[in-house]
């Protein structure tokens, strides 16, 4: 895993061969976030990342200055990972929480100005996830959510939907909160 821009560009962590996570490539990492800083500035930002995995995208908005993170991810391995990963940046502005994704959502009371989420492809709830994100207030007004997912979900005629991009296998669903 390799962290693309920022304070941290171009450092590298090893993730285990033994990982289920699926990591969101170095290539659609960087556009995506290319179109991301065309849209906001992360400089402050609070930034959320769902399903974390290795915390490659969480570590992405570290490195490029959102003053606060929060990873969530139940899978004690990639938990586990991700906490290794932040001990060694030694950079507190992470927090990572090991919870199911929906109850955590369910919970949370802190409005994000950036979330990103990245379920595992066949997850049951997968096409949930858009409405559960922004009817509520985890997602700031004129806040940004993208989605990551496989190429057979079309979310365009969802509320607040903007734009649809694929790189390669990889497509993401952006939302821009109304």
């Amino acid at each position: 895993m390799r962290i693309v821009s920022g304070k941290y560009k171009s450092r590298r962590f090893e993730v285990p061969k033994s990982f289920k996570a699926r990591p969101t490539t170095d290539f659609a990492k960087e556009n995506l976030f290319n179109i991301i800083a065309n849209r906001m500035d992360l400089d402050g930002a609070t930034a959320l990342d769902l399903f974390s995995g290795t915390g490659s995208i969480a570590f992405e908005l570290l490195s490029r200055g959102c003053k606060e993170v929060v990873s969530v991810e139940k899978d004690a391995a990639h938990h586990a990972f991700i906490e290794k990963v932040k001990e060694k940046l030694q950079d507190d502005a992470l927090s990572a929480v090991k919870s199911d994704v929906f109850r955590f959502v369910e919970s949370s009371m802190q409005p994000f100005d950036f979330i990103f989420a990245d379920p595992p492809y066949a997850l049951k709830r997968l096409n949930e996830i858009p409405a559960i994100i922004l009817s509520g207030s985890l997602l700031k007004t004129g806040g940004i959510f993208v989605l990551e997912h496989p190429k057979e979900y079309d979310f365009s005629l969802c509320p607040d939907f903007s734009q649809k991009r694929t790189y390669g296998s990889v497509n993401f669903s952006i939302f821009i909160k109304s």
